[in-house]
């Protein structure tokens, strides 16, 4: 099976539960995490073009449009209808002006140059043509537009690594399967996090995407990066 195929089934399987345990297992340390990305992606008080890329669920769809300026179209995409169908039901509890669409985020249904944001929220460790994706949200983003990717990370202090990996790898997928009864879906979560790019060569595949001016910021210890490029 295709990871991309893989990894929609995993998700359309743990939807239901993954805003919960999403929350639980984090702390909820993500919410300020998105906040903070938030701020760099409604940087504005003009009417912006927003694609939200491997949406899941919504959380960070829905606090774009909450903050983005009157006029603003915020649209979500996501390879899972499962996550999605949770997504649309707290798009319109929330009440704000979103939409979702399912779609490949490695072969986005846009035009050349369309938004002047894109957002990614722990999404791009799914990609399975990690490359491929970059290239594609660089092509959809307009001129002067940014680039806001928030994604777990391994910490760089010894300690903290050391506790981190006992946490992801033992605690999260214990807990993680006796809630969602997939403890398989939660052993792949923290192993996608713990195969993905370093910092360093992360930001030079932004580069070699078409992004310039990239950089990125280390947020609670580390456990989680903000990468931020602009396409010029």
């Amino acid at each position: 099976m295709a990871k991309k195929e893989g990894v929609r089934k995993l998700f359309d399987n743990i939807a239901p539960d993954y805003d919960k345990l999403n929350h639980i297992l984090s702390l909820n340390i993500d919410k300020g995490w998105r906040k903070k990305a938030v701020r760099e992606i409604v940087d504005s008080t003009a009417s912006i073009n927003v694609l939200d890329v491997a949406c899941g669920t919504g959380d960070f769809t829905i606090e774009i449009a909450q903050k983005a300026a009157a006029g603003s179209r915020v649209v979500g995409i996501d390879l899972s209808e499962g996550m999605m169908k949770i997504g649309r039901e707290k798009i319109a509890a929330a009440g704000v002006s979103a939409t979702m669409v399912q779609g490949d985020c490695e072969a986005l249904p846009y035009d050349d140059a369309t938004f002047d944001r894109i957002s990614v929220g722990f999404g791009v460790r799914n990609f399975e043509n990690l490359q491929v994706g970059l290239a594609e949200m660089c092509r959809v983003l307009k001129n002067d537009g940014k680039l806001v990717i928030l994604e777990l990370s391994v910490p760089s202090n010894d300690f903290i690594r050391w506790c981190y990996k006992l946490y992801f790898l033992k605690i999260l997928p214990t807990i993680g399967g006796w809630v969602s009864g997939d403890k398989g879906a939660y052993e792949y979560l923290p192993a996608s996090v713990l195969r993905f790019p370093a910092p360093g060569r992360f930001m030079q595949m932004m580069c070699e995407a078409g992004f310039e001016k990239v950089t990125h910021k280390a947020l609670t210890f580390g456990i989680c990066r903000m990468y931020i490029g602009k396409k010029q």
